[in-house]
C-alpha cells in the first residue's frame, strides 16, 4: 500500500491510531540505532532510511537521482514490513539476523530483505536494534561496492561469451547443428540465462512491496 505522503509526519498522521502505534514503535528502535549520517525520508511511498548523496554520490544504481536505500518501514494492506536492504545479498549478515531472531522464540516471516509482521508482539525489538547497530554505513557501502563490481564483471563475461559464440556462428555451422542460425539462437539464450544469474547489489534490489 504505497502512500503519497510527502513527509514522515504526514505518513504517520494518515494511519489509523492502532497501526500508527506499531509503526512508531519500530521506527523508534530504528532511529535510536542508526549509524550517524543515515537520513530518514519518504522514499517509494514508505518511511525510508538512506545514505545521502553527500556520503555516497553515486546514489541508487537503478535510479541514481535517488539516495541509496538502506532500510524502510511500511504499513501494508495486510501486514507491516521492515525492509532491510543492507541484508539483501549479504549471506553472512542475513544468517546472523535469522539466528538471533530464532533465538528470540518469535516466528520469522522474511523474504530476501523484508520482515513481515502483523503485531508489535511478533517483533523482538532487541534483535532489530542489534542488526541496525552492526549495519554501519562503512559495512554497508563495502558490501554494495563488492556486489556492484561483481555485477559489472558478470556482464562483461556474458558479452564476451556471447560474442565468441556469435563469431563461431558467423564462421559456419557448429558441429551437430544444421546452420549458424541455431548457434546464434543458442548464444542469445546463453546471454539471457547468464544475465538472470548475475549478482545484484545488497541495496540495489528494487523495493518490492507485498499488497
Amino acid at each position: 500500500m504505497q502512500s503519497k505522503a510527502v513527509t514522515v509526519a504526514d505518513y504517520l498522521a494518515e494511519l489509523p491510531a492502532d497501526r500508527r502505534k506499531i509503526v512508531e514503535s519500530v521506527r523508534k528502535v530504528v532511529l535510536e540505532n542508526l549509524d550517524e549520517g543515515i537520513e530518514e525520508i519518504m522514499q517509494y511511498g514508505m518511511i525510508g532510511y538512506v545514505i545521502p548523496h553527500a556520503i555516497y554520490p553515486p546514489g541508487y544504481h537503478c535510479t541514481p537521482e535517488q539516495p541509496l536505500p538502506y532500510a524502510a518501514i511500511a504499513a501494508q494492506k495486510n501486514h507491516f514490513g521492515l525492509y532491510m536492504m543492507f541484508l539483501y545479498g549479504n549471506e553472512q549478515e542475513e544468517a546472523w539476523f535469522r539466528e538471533r531472531w530464532r533465538q528470540s522464540g518469535q516466528r520469522l516471516d522474511m523474504g530476501k530483505a523484508c520482515v513481515r509482521f502483523r503485531s508489535i508482539e511478533q517483533v523482538p525489538l532487541d534483535v532489530v536494534a542489534a542488526v541496525f547497530r552492526r549495519s554501519t554505513i562503512r559495512r554497508y557501502l563495502t558490501a554494495v561496492e563488492k556486489a556492484l563490481s561483481g555485477r559489472t564483471a558478470a556482464r562483461k563475461s556474458v558479452k564476451k561469451t556471447a560474442k565468441k559464440v556469435e563469431t563461431t556462428a558467423a564462421g559456419g555451422a557448429e558441429p551437430g547443428h544444421a546452420s549458424g542460425k541455431t548457434t546464434t539462437r543458442r548464444s542469445r539464450a546463453l546471454a539471457k540465462s547468464a544475465a538472470k544469474s548475475e549478482p545484484t547489489a545488497g541495496s540495489g534490489a528494487r523495493l518490492r512491496k507485498r499488497k
